[in-house]
């Protein structure tokens, strides 16, 4: 009997044909699958895809139905996508099997499960290779001038184009872009996927300058002490090497890199420098008077102008400190997020509603503190619409150092309360194991004392079931706090 399947990875229709197979009780050894070309082969790349043709509606007896496991379902969306041919007589021969022998589903080493499982995870590695050594080359947009169109060539070994595609799509969201393959080639318009025939080669875009100078850096970052040839070959086979311009550096670097590693043992050793300054220790005064800052307002306005680093050019404003002039306690956070940016005040987003809600526990008003963070401006990235956190660096910390510091010498708190690690270390001058630490007070160079726990968006990321113990924890650190302020006021 034949089962024909409307395309290589037509898993709808395999979905079909086995179901009215086992209806009528038809064994995987009786059962000839065979593959259409693909839908659309004929078509054009850049043409919007045609409709598949509606399958006919097939009754099939209730009794007939079969029941597997869901993670039978997830294999075979997987499997269809391999390369071999009898991959959907396999995956009949399965689901007939775990129809009529139920134990199967338990068997760990079961020969057409391990076989399945095989294929599914050479077809997840082969999506990982093409997400990973594909490399687009810019050309001039036909349909759009004046702009570019990026086009890749890629030699999957599977039929994973049209599985893969989507990925690319969310990555490159912006830009418009083609995949060419031997077997399909795709294109993202920037609203939708156009799948079309596959190409050659020779269709593909040669080098151009861009590549000289990526190749120029990679040469300049290669570290010989570093090669390992085997390793490398394991996770970046040679038939991708055709596809990546560095390619054609390693047999160059690798030839050299014994000379190379031996000249470097040989350079005598140098002293690191460090990259975080150590915390002020001029007075107050002389810290405002460093900066020219004499009030909050001119903090403000110097901040809002900073380019120190690269967060300000982004951001929509400097976020500084908000709170009681010389209050007791100072709590400092890592950086503003999305709606502090919006809203031009620290602590306004959900972490700053969790720590509202822990200091009202502890017994101390929002405004009897002063808030502010280490940084300054909010960092992040862009996925879409949404603007997703990113932690600032070591370097774009300490360029905010001395603002803080600025912000420390006007309002001249009794005790600092670091909420994380980042504002950890800004504040001390040097890398703090915040959970080792935490609950415990630190002292500066210049003698104020510093609490050192969580950050409140740390709360935020912990299981539902433990949020409570942690907040708790929380909590129990900024009493501390409180008790401070209760021995010094």
């Amino acid at each position: 009997m034949h089962a024909r399947l409307h395309s290589q990875i037509d898993l709808t229709g395999f979905r079909n044909e086995a179901r009215d197979l086992l209806a009528h009780q038809v064994p995987p050894d009786q059962v000839h699958w065979e593959t259409s070309s693909e839908p659309g082969s004929e078509a054009d790349l850049f043409a919007p895809p045609a409709a598949d043709a509606p399958r006919t509606a097939r009754s099939i007896p209730r009794a007939a139905t079969a029941i597997v496991p869901a993670s039978f379902l997830r294999l075979c969306e997987v499997v269809v996508l391999h390369h071999e041919p009898q991959r959907f007589a396999l995956l009949y021969r399965l689901l007939w099997r775990l129809v009529h022998e139920p134990t199967l589903r338990n068997d760990p080493i079961d020969p057409d499960m391990l076989q399945a499982q095989q294929m599914a995870q050479s077809v997840r590695r082969d999506m990982h290779k093409m997400k990973a050594f594909l490399r687009f080359r810019p050309v001039p947009d036909e349909e759009h001038p004046g702009e570019l169109l990026h086009v890749a060539w890629f030699e999957p070994t599977h039929h994973i184009v049209e599985a893969v595609a989507p990925w690319f799509a969310r990555r490159f969201a912006n830009m418009r872009w083609a995949i060419l393959t031997p077997e399909r080639s795709v294109r993202w318009d920037g609203q939708q996927l156009l799948f079309g025939p596959g190409g050659s080669r020779a269709d593909a875009p040669p080098a151009d300058a861009g590549e000289a100078l990526w190749l120029t850096y990679y040469r300049s970052i290669f570290n010989p002490a570093r090669l390992k040839l085997q390793q490398m070959r394991k996770e970046m086979p040679v038939k991708y090497w055709d596809n990546l311009p560095e390619s054609r550096l390693i047999g160059e670097l690798s030839a050299q890199a014994p000379e190379r590693s031996g000249s470097m043992i040989e350079e005598p050793a140098r002293a690191p420098q460090r990259r975080i300054p150590r915390p002020v220790a001029d007075t107050p005064a002389a810290t405002l008077q460093r900066d020219g800052i004499g009030s909050l307002a001119q903090l403000k306005a110097a901040t809002m102008r900073c380019r120190e680093c690269p967060i300000g050019e982004f951001a929509t404003q400097s976020v500084n400190g908000e709170g009681r002039l010389h209050a007791p306690l100072m709590l400092v956070g890592e950086q503003p997020g999305d709606q502090e940016d919006l809203q031009g005040q620290p602590f306004v987003g959900p972490a700053g509603k969790l720590l509202d809600r822990a200091l009202e526990a502890v017994g101390v008003p929002r405004d009897a503190v002063f808030v502010s963070n280490a940084v300054k401006h909010f960092k992040f990235e862009l996925r879409g619409k949404r603007r997703i956190h990113k932690t600032p660096t070591q370097r774009e910390a300490a360029a905010c150092l001395h603002w803080l510091e600025d912000e420390i010498a006007l309002v001249r708190p009794r005790a600092l309360v670091a909420l994380g690690a980042t504002a950890a270390r800004s504040l001390m001058g040097h890398a703090v194991a915040v959970t080792a630490e935490r609950g415990k007070w630190l002292e500066r160079a210049d003698g104020l004392k510093v609490l050192v726990t969580l950050h409140p968006s740390a709360l935020l990321r912990v299981p539902p079931e433990e949020r409570d113990a942690a907040f708790a924890a929380f909590v129990a650190d900024l009493r501390k706090a409180r008790r401070f302020l209760d021995e010094h006021a």
